[in-house]
């Protein structure tokens, strides 16, 4: 059963791409579009995608509530975010607010379909530079009560899950952590499952932005 994804952007030309991109491929299909964020949340209602591709910047409601917005739904969608400029407050709130990953509207036909199966899959989109950039550029201007916050949370961790998310905000995949830590990969993921909860983060960009707060990795 194909992909079901549903296109949010304000640029009717990028919503026209984007669905010729995502159709040409069996596995995805396109089952709605919107122009605006408000419209986002009956679409979902209506056609239960399991991924929304979702611009930023848009007339009546921007991307950011329009995540929240989707994120507070009983079985939310996930959400990948597309963006002009890779550093754009705008797409470090989106994340915050639980976006599973954001890609630049430059990239390739390729990392677009690409980008769509690793979210649906429950992963999140960490591994282009600019995400990194972005992560560490927007925590380092606006996150001193957030790091206070975010070190107390800290110590609710053990050292072996501090050195878990530590390698998750570096990129690595499940295997590579297992490989790194000399673990299997049934047990990082363990791991990763009670960070989540301790932290109350829904994906691994919330546990990387908080990884960032907290001092673990610096930009």
């Amino acid at each position: 059963m194909p992909l079901r994804v549903v296109l949010v952007d304000d640029d009717p030309l990028v919503r026209t791409g984007l669905a010729m991109i995502l159709d040409s491929t069996p596995d995805i299909e396109v089952v709605g579009q919107a122009s605006d964020g408000d419209e986002v949340v009956p679409l979902v209602n209506r056609h239960a995608p399991d991924v929304v591709v979702m611009d930023i910047r848009m007339a009546r409601m921007d991307g950011l509530a329009a995540t929240a917005a989707v994120r507070a739904l009983p079985r939310p969608p996930k959400v990948l975010v597309l963006t002009t400029f890779d550093l754009d407050e705008y797409v470090f709130d989106a994340l915050t607010a639980g976006a599973n990953g954001f890609l630049l509207k430059e990239s390739s036909p390729q990392e677009i379909i690409d980008a769509v199966r690793v979210v649906a899959r429950g992963e999140s989109m960490l591994s282009p530079r600019s995400t990194t950039q972005l992560i560490g550029h927007f925590v380092s201007l606006k996150a001193n009560p957030r790091r206070r916050e975010a070190a107390v949370k800290l110590s609710t961790l053990t050292d072996r899950e501090r050195e878990v998310v530590t390698a998750v905000a570096q990129g690595k995949p499940n295997a590579g952590i297992a490989e790194e830590l000399f673990m299997s990969e049934a047990t990082v993921k363990t791991h990763i499952t009670r960070v989540f909860a301790k932290l109350d983060v829904a994906n691994r960009v919330q546990l990387t932005i908080f990884a960032y707060e907290a001092g673990l990795v610096t930009p």
